[in-house]
């Protein structure tokens, strides 16, 4: 492991993972509507279809469908063993240790699906296997764009390829990426392309409402996605592109395996 790499992991640990679990309740109280295009993305799912929802925060979007079966994921601390996880990478005896993001506490609500703690630069699950992948406002906290791309490249690489379903035949499966935009001008953060990429955006926790407690902001780190530039991630991870747009501040691409 690279010098730069562990200083990523070690930034990221402290300026993302770290506010995370202190924001967690609160953050998750903020999160339960679903996009409209990720909305749409899972509803065009075959029945049946299996895949992955990496960094699922609270897991709102296992909410959509029942009649699929996703496994998410979050932030771990303790790496799963190749003996403690069944074939799609789920923890065969889910004990604390391995619930050790307090936001996968909220996700494991969500039957028939499935939440583990997971890092997405280390996914425990089986290559060229799942039919889609969801990956909503995780990517742009990865602090060096290497670490980015392989991300996007570890994503793509447990999509089926074209032709390999479980039936032998069918596309190839999708992954649905979504990233912030530097180009915002019209948000209440007022960011434009004139802009700082790497920024660290604030997180107030207030009192609460007895008065008790003192309230205090947190800061995370995020990297602002310019316009192309998640195109281009996908494109060195050895994606392709199957379609992109901008969305509330976002910019999204479906991609699959080139």
């Amino acid at each position: 492991m690279d010098n730069d790499h562990i200083r990523g992991e070690e930034y990221e640990q402290t300026n993302v993972h770290n506010v995370y679990s202190k924001i967690a309740t609160h953050f998750s109280s903020t999160r339960y509507k679903p996009w409209p295009v990720i909305d749409d993305f899972l509803r065009s799912l075959t029945t049946g279809s299996i895949g992955l929802d990496i960094g699922c925060g609270n897991g709102k979007y296992l909410a959509i469908r029942d009649d699929i079966y996703i496994v998410a994921s979050d932030r771990h601390v303790t790496n799963l063993t190749s003996n403690e996880i069944d074939y799609f990478g789920v923890a065969k005896s889910l004990t604390r240790k391995y619930r050790s993001s307090e936001l996968i506490e909220f996700a494991t609500q969500h039957e028939p699906h499935s939440a583990i703690v997971a890092d997405i630069l280390s996914l425990p699950h089986p290559g060229a296997v799942f039919d889609f992948a969801i990956s909503i406002a995780v990517i742009h906290h990865l602090s060096t764009r290497e670490r980015r791309v392989d991300a996007v490249r570890a994503i793509l690489n447990t999509l089926r390829p074209c032709g390999e379903d479980r039936e032998g035949s069918g596309s190839a499966g999708q992954a649905l990426f979504f990233v912030w935009a530097l180009e915002q001008k019209n948000s209440r953060r007022g960011w434009d392309v004139d802009d700082e990429q790497d920024q660290m955006v604030p997180w107030v926790l207030k009192a609460d409402k007895s008065g008790d407690g003192v309230g205090k902001t947190y800061h995370r780190y995020y990297h602002l996605y310019r316009r192309g530039e998640l195109e281009e991630d996908i494109v060195a991870a050895g994606g392709e592109v199957v379609r992109s747009g901008y969305d509330r501040d976002n910019w999204w691409s479906v991609a699959r395996r080139r």
